[in-house]
């Protein structure tokens, strides 16, 4: 007798059919003005489960999800790849990173066209991997370009401190943490209409469910911070509608067994020692003050982007012109509707960074809903 899997109960056909159906029923109370219920899904993990369950299809047309920005490899601009492949061109240099950036294009080529041309690249699945790589290279300049959101950046924050506290000379850090919050904000702020949020899950692990409290009280949106899996996904849905419908704007925790509103403390007060908050610029979003990370000052010395600014390339070519990642990204269009979508634009040909991660709309988009020839 097999084993239940922990996740199996999340997953369970006939909760999800229950939870649908309650949906449903709530979904054409709904008044005209209202439909359909925008709803953005704000991290690419929710757009995946949306998509490989066909949540998103069973729930229409009286809802409408808006995929947001909350994918980091795919927020990624040009520019930041070029300054990686820059330092991945520097003489006795090692470009270490995690595997789906390698595969973003950059102006003219990607870190992965340049390791086929000979360049030290290579990719981890644990940021702690880099500092073996710096202690067996002495003699190389070894450059982490750190990527993620709030959920990442105290595995990066701990990776620094343990380099100064070695004393590893040769390891530097090319930072790209972003932050969730600014770059929602940005989205409400224009002039697309969403009428609710699924807040991240496991960037409110770290982050305390806290950080999404302006959003009702700035835009009065109801907020429900939701697991990945499909029922938790569905409850924290219900949630939104019940809210809607009897006219509450709250912050709701779905995710409880593992989210709460504080976060972690401890991983926020390490980042905080390691890091500070400064504009960055983000691939369809633009320059957001305040949605990045950069390194205190203390830690210059391990600053790629002070000890090597010489060497990196300070602008970059516009995207493809037919490219609508940027639209995608800010949820004002959806992946069938770019023309380049799963022709010129496919997993193992990306032209625009939604294509490459695995949470990326297109590339979700392409693997449960690509049109049939």
């Amino acid at each position: 007798m097999m084993t239940p899997n922990l996740i199996d109960a999340f997953r369970n056909q006939d909760v999800i059919l229950a939870f649908i159906a309650k949906i449903q029923n709530l979904a054409q109370q709904l008044p005209p003005p209202l439909r359909p219920l925008n709803i953005m899904e704000v991290c690419g993990g929710h757009t995946h489960t949306l998509m490989r369950y066909g949540l998103g299809t069973l729930l229409e047309p009286a809802l409408n999800f808006v995929h947001g920005p909350g994918c980091p490899v795919c927020v990624m601009p040009k520019l930041r790849i070029d300054q990686a492949i820059a330092l991945a061109c520097m003489p006795n240099s090692i470009v270490v990173t995690l595997a789906d950036l390698i595969r973003v294009p950059g102006s003219q080529a990607s870190l992965q066209q340049v390791r086929a041309q000979g360049k030290d690249v290579r990719f981890v699945y644990s940021p702690l991997q880099v500092l073996q790589i710096a202690q067996d290279n002495p003699s190389k300049k070894v450059v982490f370009i750190a990527i993620g959101f709030e959920t990442t950046t105290p595995m990066s924050a701990s990776l620094i401190q343990q380099a100064q506290k070695r004393q590893l000379n040769n390891l530097f850090f090319h930072l790209n943490h972003v932050l969730v919050p600014p770059s929602v904000r940005a989205i409400l702020n224009s002039k697309h209409q969403i009428h609710a949020l699924i807040a991240p899950s496991h960037v409110s692990v770290i982050s305390g469910a806290k950080i999404y409290a302006p959003f009702v009280q700035e835009h009065q949106l109801p907020v429900v911070v939701a697991g990945f899996e499909p029922v938790d996904m569905l409850e924290g849905i219900y949630m939104l509608l019940k809210q809607v419908l009897e006219g509450r704007t709250q912050l709701e925790i779905q995710y409880s067994r593992v989210v709460s509103m504080q976060g972690n403390l401890r991983a926020q007060n390490l980042v905080g020692e390691v890091m500070q908050p400064r504009a960055f610029a983000w691939r369809g979003l633009g320059e957001i003050p305040f949605s990045g990370m950069g390194l205190r000052p203390r830690y210059a010395n391990l600053d790629a982007e002070i000890v090597f600014k010489e060497h990196l390339p300070q602008t970059a070519r516009l995207d493809h012109k037919l490219c609508l990642c940027g639209d995608i990204l800010k949820g004002v269009l959806k992946p069938l509707d770019c023309s380049l979508f799963g022709t010129a634009c496919t997993p193992t040909h990306p032209i625009g960074a939604c294509m490459v991660s695995s949470e990326g709309a297109c590339a979700v988009y392409y693997r449960y809903s690509k049109p049939m020839p």
